[in-house]
């Protein structure tokens, strides 16, 4: 059974008010908190790291029981991202994205991840092939295909990614694909169409009047699409 997982990207949230605008999204129905982590080596951004990771555990602490609830979605856009999983593992995250691109030996990367006893995940950039992650998606929990150039938020939405997300739904009908950039309810037919079930989306949920109805359109959508691949039973 696939289900449908609206992660909204902290990245578009006002950082002085970070632990209520998690709080924010998750009382408006969300699934997970998407954190994404730059380096300035991988990406020319530099956004977060271990200490702010740490400090939001604490703001939004999982509940027992309850284990995709506020959960932590770590995309690290890092270079040599083998030697953050220890740490951010140990300061709450529940999944670890990587970049396929960032690391020489993913399917060892995915081992370490899983010792720490988290979810492991690859992502792809728009000018990846997307069969670079035919032989790895068996050992993975979730694919990301990434929808613009990762290091900024706001960006436009590329549909011709659609394609990716496709494939990979053809081949591994029960992974968890998941699509991050410029996801918003003009867009989400398209990621939704294609078969991604985790649907990534920082300024449309994050500067909406309405942060609930934003994330209503993209779940109806994912989850009818869903049903009409028969991937929800």
């Amino acid at each position: 059974m696939v289900k449908c997982f609206i992660a909204p990207s902290i990245l578009a949230s006002d950082f002085s008010n970070l632990g209520c605008e998690c709080h924010r999204v998750l009382d408006a129905g969300a699934d997970w908190l998407h954190i994404d982590v730059m380096d300035g080596h991988f990406v020319p951004n530099i956004t977060l790291g271990v200490p702010i990771v740490d400090s939001l555990r604490k703001a939004v602490p999982r509940i027992e029981g309850q284990p995709k609830k506020n959960f932590f979605d770590c995309h690290m856009m890092v270079a040599e991202p083998e030697k953050w999983v220890a740490e951010f593992a140990k300061v709450g995250a529940d999944q670890f994205t990587f970049h396929y691109e960032a690391t020489k030996d993913p399917l060892a990367l995915v081992k370490l991840i899983k010792s720490h006893g988290i979810r492991a995940a690859c992502a792809i950039k728009p000018g990846t092939p997307v069969d670079v992650l035919y032989e790895l998606a068996p050992y993975l929990d979730m694919a990301l295909v990434m929808t613009v150039e990762p290091g900024f938020g706001g960006q436009k939405f590329m549909v011709e990614m659609m394609p990716k997300v496709k494939s990979l739904r053809a081949k591994f009908p029960q992974l968890d694909i998941q699509v991050d950039g410029g996801l918003g309810a003009a867009t989400i037919p398209h990621a939704a169409k294609a078969g991604a079930n985790v649907i990534v989306a920082g300024t449309s949920v994050f500067t909406a009047q309405d942060p609930a109805e934003v994330i209503k359109v993209l779940r109806d959508a994912v989850e009818d699409n869903l049903k009409a691949k028969g991937l929800d039973s």
